[in-house]
């Protein structure tokens, strides 16, 4: 599976952006597991928000909720974050992680990373 995020850039505090991630490949369609992670330099690469195939259930970082919404197109085989009211402190690298199965087994990857940065 190959992931491609896209949405990133420079926006105001209190703005809103889109990120999307784009799987491909011959198994994206047993993806079971997407998730947004972020990392500022220096520091570990942080959860942002996750969904589960199937029910749909989705969680979110503290620091996130209310404020950025996670969701997914299994037509277009997508994976969204939308965020609202964006904070200095949302400036980050923000990554696409997908798990999927291969056979009895599991697999994951990343996408290569999109930056956003919110000045204040």
């Amino acid at each position: 599976v190959q992931l491609v995020e896209s949405g990133g850039g420079l926006v105001q505090a209190g703005g809103s952006l889109r990120l999307s991630c784009a799987a491909s490949g011959g198994t994206s369609s047993s993806i079971y597991y997407m998730s947004w992670y972020r990392q500022i330099p220096g520091k570990q690469r942080e959860l942002v928000a996750a969904i589960t195939d199937g029910d749909g259930s989705t969680n979110y970082a503290d620091s996130v909720k209310g404020r950025f919404t996670i969701s997914r197109d299994n037509a277009k085989n997508t994976m969204y974050l939308q965020m609202n009211s964006l904070k200095p402190e949302d400036t980050a690298v923000y990554y696409c992680n997908a798990i999927w199965r291969v056979g009895f087994l599991s697999n994951t990857g990343w996408g290569q990373g999109t930056q956003v940065t919110v000045s204040s």
